[in-house]
């Protein structure tokens, strides 16, 4: 009997292995050979110094920026001053004139377990010297950080280290200094 259950496993397998071999086989049959649509080049010449305006080949302008001169932060580790390990920069959050106003750091935590979202002014920030941005760093303390309230996208957003102080709407009507009447 044990021997029965055993040949009815293996034809099993074989039956099952059989299909997708096939299938398998029948994806390296030669295919036709597909032409490119033909494209009329939009990148600038490469010879083009770095910080010229250049024009593309279907005229919209563009400026050519040397690649050793910018660098992606999105995914960067975040360390203190003090070289402590603070995170990584997961978003920057940008106002409606387009100016940077803060980074989004995933902080804290082990593994995504415990981490809490912060929000910090981008002028907390500095960038290494040298020509690699591995890191970033923030100027700001682990205990300053870890107290900090949570962002959290659709709530009022708390930017921990604000440089500068929040400025009334202009359509607020300004409030006079000495609200006490005189006696």
């Amino acid at each position: 009997m044990n021997r029965f259950v055993r040949t009815l496993a293996v034809i099993g397998m074989l039956l099952f292995a059989l299909p997708v071999a096939a299938s398998a086989a029948g994806d390296n049959a030669p295919q036709p050979e597909q032409q490119p649509a033909e494209t009329t080049s939009q990148t600038p010449s490469p010879s083009a110094e770095p910080g010229t305006s250049v024009t593309t080949g279907d005229g919209t302008p563009a400026t050519v920026i040397d690649d050793r001169d910018v660098e992606g932060i999105l995914g960067k580790n975040v360390r203190s001053s003090a070289g402590e390990d603070m995170g990584q920069i997961i978003d920057v959050i940008v106002n409606r004139d387009g100016q940077v106003r803060a980074a989004v750091i995933d902080f804290g935590g082990f593994l995504g377990v415990g981490s809490r979202k912060i929000a910090v002014d981008w002028h907390a920030l500095s960038f290494p010297a040298d020509a690699v941005i591995d890191h970033v760093i923030l100027n700001l303390t682990r205990d300053q950080v870890r107290l900090a309230p949570e962002y959290r996208s659709g709530e009022p957003l708390v930017v921990l280290g604000a440089a500068t102080a929040v400025q009334p709407k202009p359509d607020t009507p300004a409030q006079p200094e000495n609200l006490m009447p005189e006696k």
